[in-house]
């Protein structure tokens, strides 16, 4: 049985606009610095809160399970894991259906009846409940849901118009300013609490769009899908997912910024699916070994590992190799603000991208294509390529005997791509260059995750057909004072990747 715990927060009766302490001190004196600390937060958040919450539901979903086993659980390991483990009521493994309930939150958009909430929230249920502070309950239907950023609109349909709440502006928001969550802990009801904002654009690994805002307001299992609120009463983010070891709140909260939600949600109500543009690329990072391998200032931008055949660039407007350092205006300082910015451009919008190419700067035009209509849509727009780190697997460092036409150099042993060598290692026919037929355990490869059946396809931005060509551009490279080696790596299906090796 779950404890509870009352707190008090400071508070006061007031007849005016809420406004932080900070603003509220009196008599202060002239040497006073231009920001004061603030002491106890919002002198009370009552009127913000009772203006708010007849526009936050509770979302009671039920689900068919048929067959024997537990209720529906999300992917192991999954930042909404706990959430969606706590929704599903316990329900004993037996045989025939059976039907479990969950519960969720949302809020009111429009007064004819849109409500937003978290995907997770209602995924695979057989009817979707929107129940009301007054106690109404109204049938929902789904309009649309987007899975990457785990977020659904449903529609009811009132009898009269709605209390509804409006986005704010997520952008405007700091690292210390107060917000205010609404929800339903617990299946408990409405329920208000307030906190600040910790941080910005956090990264959980949940999708390929994250952007979380993160909040020390209490947030718990079934807050999921509620609105978190400016001292305006705008709503700024989705709370969408806790970090807890308990099951309960330890003030690490995170929502989804509305720079983000917005947009989507429009779309849901419009089209009742997204509509992303899609750049049809592979990236992955810009490290500061691959920034010196590449001859580029500092460390930034998103890497072209590879481009999408058949997509909005494979036309060799933008190549594998490549370092997008803008797209359309925007700055890309990161790997992950590419495909951000990509989708939230509109689909068919031709947008000047600037990218490193050899050394130079260039700026290509390219008109953005529909994600959803990509072939390779369900790996996310521009997909993030694996890693470097992410590519060492068990038996990376498998070292059969090289055979007597193998060079060695920077702990690989490597051959020419023979056709027999092609089908021992299961390398497509598109697949050139040189083969990797060993990888020394303890070496700068091995610890870059190359492994054997691998092949090397260029290194320093030239093409490599022999073992010949590798050694004599790590040469080459060397007398450059480069110090590490940057390579085209093809996995055998030919997806590629890029790898810097140091030369020391």
């Amino acid at each position: 049985m779950a404890s509870v715990l009352a707190v008090a927060l400071a508070s006061g009766p007031i007849t005016g606009p809420v406004v932080p302490a900070f603003a509220q001190v009196p008599n202060a004196p002239t040497t006073a610095p231009k920001v004061a600390m603030p002491q106890t937060g919002p002198a009370s958040v009552a009127d913000l809160a009772e203006g708010l919450l007849d526009a936050v539901v509770n979302i009671s979903t039920s689900q068919s399970v048929k067959g024997e086993g537990a209720s529906p659980q999300s992917p192991k390991g999954s930042p909404f894991q706990e959430f969606f483990d706590d929704f599903f009521d316990g329900q004993e493994k037996g045989q025939g259906n059976r039907k479990v309930n969950s519960l969720g939150s949302g809020f009111v958009i429009d007064p004819s009846g849109y409500v937003v909430t978290n995907n997770h929230v209602i995924e695979g249920a057989d009817d979707i409940e929107v129940i009301f502070p007054n106690g109404t309950k109204l049938k929902a239907k789904l309009v649309g849901t987007d899975t990457k950023t785990d977020l659904s609109v449903l529609k009811v349909e009132p009898k009269a118009p709605l209390k509804a709440v409006k986005f704010g502006d997520s952008k405007k928001m700091r690292i210390g300013d107060w917000v205010m969550a609404i929800g339903n802990p617990f299946g408990l009801g409405g329920s208000v609490t307030i906190g600040i904002i910790s941080a910005r654009g956090r990264n959980i690994n949940a999708g390929p769009y994250d952007n979380f805002i993160q909040t020390d307001a209490a947030i718990n299992k079934g807050n999921s899908g509620g609105p978190l609120f400016n001292m305006y009463g705008e709503v700024i983010g989705i709370n969408t997912a806790i970090i807890s070891p308990s099951g309960g709140s330890i003030g690490i909260g995170f929502a989804v910024p509305t720079e983000l939600a917005q947009n989507i949600v429009q779309q849901l109500i419009e089209f009742g699916e997204t509509r992303r543009g899609w750049l049809g690329v592979r990236i992955q990072p810009v490290t500061d070994e691959v920034s010196e391998s590449l001859g580029l200032k500092e460390a930034r931008g998103a890497l072209v590992s590879g481009v999408i055949k058949g997509g909005p660039v494979d036309n060799g407007t933008i190549k594998a190799g490549d370092v997008i350092i803008t797209f359309d205006g925007k700055q890309v300082k990161e790997m992950r603000d590419l495909p951000l910015a990509v989708a939230e451009s509109p689909v068919g919008k031709a947008v000047d991208v600037i990218i490193m190419r050899d050394g130079k700067e260039q700026t290509v035009k390219v008109t953005l294509g529909r994600l959803e209509d990509g072939a390779e849509a369900e790996t996310g727009d521009d997909a993030p390529a694996l890693a470097e780190k992410d590519q060492k697997k068990d038996g990376q460092n498998q070292a059969p005997q090289p055979p007597q036409d193998t060079v060695s150099v920077l702990g690989l042993t490597l051959s020419d791509l023979t056709d027999e060598r092609q089908k021992n290692f299961g390398i497509a026919d598109s697949v050139e260059g040189v083969v990797i037929t060993a990888v020394q355990a303890g070496s700068p490869a091995a610890e870059k995750g190359l492994k054997v059946g691998e092949v090397i396809v260029e290194v320093g931005q030239s093409f490599t057909s022999s073992p010949d060509d590798v050694i004599n551009r790590i040469n080459e490279l060397k007398g450059e004072g480069r110090r590490n080696a940057h390579m085209m790596i093809a996995g055998p299906d030919g997806q590629l990747r890029f790898v810097a090796i140091p030369l020391e």
